[in-house]
């Protein structure tokens, strides 16, 4: 579709832009070291090109796509076969391997691009009268399968495009409010604002090709969510079209009317109904914003640090720190230092040294602050009292600036792995401060359990990031070797040691990433039977002939959904 940009099929961003390791001398001998790949050969996993894969027909109706051309015009719907590839999957680990192998399952039959909310309701009454699937797609970039098609469904499925819907709409300046469509993709949406002096200040890892409606989906969490809140906050009132009506929630600060109809809406990954707009709480570009690097000297130390700040009078726009594994890693993917840098970097690390630290459990945090210039100068004080007083130290603005260039960079790092022979991914929990440290103990074990157990060398890495009053998440990276047909029975095996260490621990299934299929089998671990049933039956009142993306969130039963099988809890 002209005008509506997407991914490349077989990996992260789009055609052209690609992770390099020659300019990093330390990250070759590195994953060679952690993950038994040497990533200076040639890539050996290449995808298949396109005209290799065996695409299925489509399973068109006749009558379907006649109605269907009626609401939004006959360009507007297609079922060729690269658009229906490109909506066939999200981005996890799983997809793309399925994907770059040829192995595609049940496909979308038609794409369906729709310019309004009035053009959304027509193709949804349209999908439901047929009963056919619907299936809402944003920018694609969802790590947790909830675009997958169910792979016994007989029915025709459409996936309906969001992409024409890409504009900021209105904005009160007076309530620091903004009316954004729901395909708007974040680089677009921030550009919008930015003209008129604001910013939503919402910037996950998926940023730039994910989007408003999506994040409202999945419960998305951002960057800088210490400040601006996650997207449970961010998001004030919304529209979204259901089968046969349009739900509609006006941007009011608070209300006291029965349960929330906004957090049913929140994180249902398309199941109630198409998100076609929302109002967002948006805040004027700040004067100053800067990220300083620190150091302390393990992990334990920085997760005390880090609670204090949160419980102190500072306010900082980001707040993370990385094990000393992550930390290995962030410094194999620097550049070589040079020059002057090159004396500065190798003086404190025998500074360090002769204060004691071991460098093997050093551990690098990055901390911002935005505001006026003297609120940024004040909050810088606070932290650096907490810090020095938890033995830390600060490193300054370089580290600082060299994450905000590489914070939307780790997908790609993905890709280039996958390229070489490593499959990594990652998942993310939430827990409070009390059962941090003791859940992120029992994931390294579990997963290191779980790396002997299949036979292959594996890495675990973590760090803490998004801060609450009563805890924080905590957001494992994991990789393996890949050779051989197997890869996903072992990737398998690892996704479950460490989804059932967080359930056992006190954690979340999932802080940001969502539900989807890949999570759902702990869903009721999580939030009980009970819960469970809940969700189950608010669906199935909604959604009574399954329509709706079926099999997300929660799995109902709907033939060929395929899950992770017997989650330990």
């Amino acid at each position: 579709m002209k005008g509506v940009k997407h991914m490349k099929w077989w990996g992260w961003g789009v055609d052209g832009v690609s992770f390099h390791h020659e300019d990093k001398p330390r990250l070759a001998p590195f994953v060679l070291e952690k993950v038994g790949i040497d990533i200076t050969t040639p890539a050996a996993n290449a995808p298949l090109t396109f005209d290799q894969l065996d695409i299925p027909a489509p399973r068109v109706d006749d009558a379907l796509r006649t109605a269907l051309a009626g609401v939004v015009g006959a360009d507007s719907v297609t079922s060729d076969d690269m658009e229906r590839l490109v909506h066939t999957f999200g981005k996890s680990v799983r997809d793309l391997v399925r994907i770059r192998r040829g192995q595609l399952g049940r496909m979308p039959d038609l794409v369906v691009y729709p310019a309004t909310t009035e053009e959304v309701a027509g193709v949804v009454d349209a999908v439901v009268a047929a009963d056919a699937v619907l299936i809402p797609f944003g920018g694609g970039s969802n790590i947790a399968g909830s675009l997958e098609v169910p792979a016994g469904e007989t029915r025709v499925v459409v996936s309906l495009d969001l992409g024409r819907m890409n504009k900021v709409v209105e904005i009160d300046e007076e309530a620091g409010l903004a009316l954004i469509q729901a395909g708007a993709q974040g680089p677009d949406l921030e550009e919008q604002l930015a003209a008129r002096g604001f910013t939503i200040g919402h910037f996950p890892d998926s940023f730039s090709h994910s989007t408003l409606g999506g994040w409202i989906a999945t419960r998305s969490s951002g960057m800088q969510s210490d400040r601006y809140g996650d997207i449970a906050d961010i998001t004030r009132g919304l529209t979204m079209v259901m089968p046969g009506e349009v739900l509609t929630l006006r941007p009011l600060p608070s209300s006291s009317t029965g349960p929330s109809v906004r957090e049913m809406v929140l994180g249902s990954e398309g199941r109630l109904g198409v998100i076609t707009e929302a109002w967002v709480n948006v805040k004027p570009v700040p004067e100053k914003r800067v990220i300083l690097g620190y150091f302390f000297p393990d992990f334990a130390t920085g997760l005390r640090a880090l609670h204090e700040i949160h419980r102190s009078d500072a306010t900082p726009l980001v707040a993370r720190i990385s094990d000393e594994r992550e930390t290995q890693f962030s410094l194999a993917t620097s550049k070589a230092s040079k020059g002057v840098s090159k004396y500065v970097t190798k003086a404190l690390m025998a500074y360090l040294v002769r204060r004691g630290w071991d460098l093997d459990k050093l551990c690098l945090s990055f901390i911002g602050y935005e505001g006026s210039r003297s609120h940024v100068a004040l909050q810088q004080r606070l932290v650096r009292e907490i810090v020095t007083r938890h033995g830390g130290i600060v490193v300054g603005k370089g580290p600082g600036v060299l994450y905000d260039q590489k914070k939307f960079d780790t997908p790609y790092i993905r890709d280039f792995l996958l390229d070489r022979g490593a499959a990594a991914d990652v998942s993310e929990t939430a827990a409070p401060w009390s059962k941090l440290k003791p859940l992120y103990d029992e994931v390294i074990a579990s997963a290191e359990k779980a790396f002997a157990e299949i036979g292959c060398q594996g890495y675990v890495m973590c760090h803490l990031s998004h801060n609450y009053h009563s805890g924080a998440c905590l957001y494992f990276t994991f990789a393996i070797a890949h050779e051989g047909p197997d890869v996903l029975d072992r990737y398998d095996v690892v996704k479950r040691a460490i989804q059932s260490a967080f359930i056992r621990c006190g954690g979340t299934l999932s802080h940001h990433h969502g539900v989807g299929v890949e999570h759902s089998p702990w869903l009721a671990d999580d939030i009980s039977e009970a819960g469970q049933t809940m969700i189950s039956r608010l669906f199935q009142a909604t959604d009574p002939g399954s329509n709706l993306n079926p099999g997300k969130v929660v799995h109902t039963g709907e033939p060929g959904i395929s899950v992770l099988s017997n989650p330990a809890s």
